[in-house]
């Protein structure tokens, strides 16, 4: 299931210099200490089969130690100005949804990626910036590790600040079945909650 969310009227009024602040720049990512994927291609295929994204759509995915896909969510990205803060809200409300906060330990042990199928091609943009500042600040708030950030555009995908990437899954591709080992993600029930969430967020 799919959830979208609508530019609002704090998004619209944020300023550029706000903004800036809440984009990182591929160096800040790559100082980061993002963990490393094992297999990324198996990482990015499995979530291609399972929410078939097309462009503009933010898979986020919640692996465990062993790199098993534990929770997924998609949702759709409105046209509105890139803003790291809005994504982090729309993050936050689909991780909520589909597994409980790990606040409680005092390392995360869990990792949160994000899949992000945009027009374009694999070069960064501000707005992979600020899915990288929205996903970083998540993680934060949900007790999870920040994971990698991946674009999938019809050129195939690529993991931004570690140079990996492949021709296949693109964008266009069709999805290719996921190992059956993964143990299955809890999928959002339908409804617009995620829509109101981040309504009243963009409202304080």
């Amino acid at each position: 299931m799919t959830f979208g969310f609508a530019p609002s009227s704090a998004a619209s009024l944020s300023t550029p210099a706000a903004s800036a602040t809440r984009v990182l720049e591929p160096a800040e990512w790559a100082a980061a200490g993002i963990p490393l994927l094992r297999n990324p291609r198996e990482v990015v295929s499995g979530l291609h089969a399972r929410h078939r994204p097309s462009p503009a759509t933010a898979v986020v995915a919640v692996l465990d130690p062993d790199e098993r896909l534990r929770a997924s969510a998609s949702f759709t990205r409105r046209p509105a100005p890139a803003d790291g803060w809005m994504f982090r809200n729309a993050l936050l409300a689909q991780l909520r949804r589909v597994i409980p906060h790990d606040l409680r330990r005092r390392t995360p042990v869990r990792t949160a990626v994000l899949m992000y199928c945009r027009d374009g091609d694999a070069r960064w943009t501000e707005e992979d910036g600020a899915w990288m500042w929205g996903l970083r600040d998540a993680c934060t708030l949900h007790g999870l590790r920040c994971g990698a950030y991946i674009t999938l555009t019809r050129d195939g995908w690529q993991v931004l600040g570690e140079g990996r990437g492949g021709r296949r899954p693109s964008a266009d591709s069709a999805p290719e079945p996921f190992a059956t080992s993964e143990a299955p993600p809890r999928i959002p029930r339908a409804g617009g909650a995620a829509s109101e969430v981040l309504r009243r967020a963009a409202a304080r």
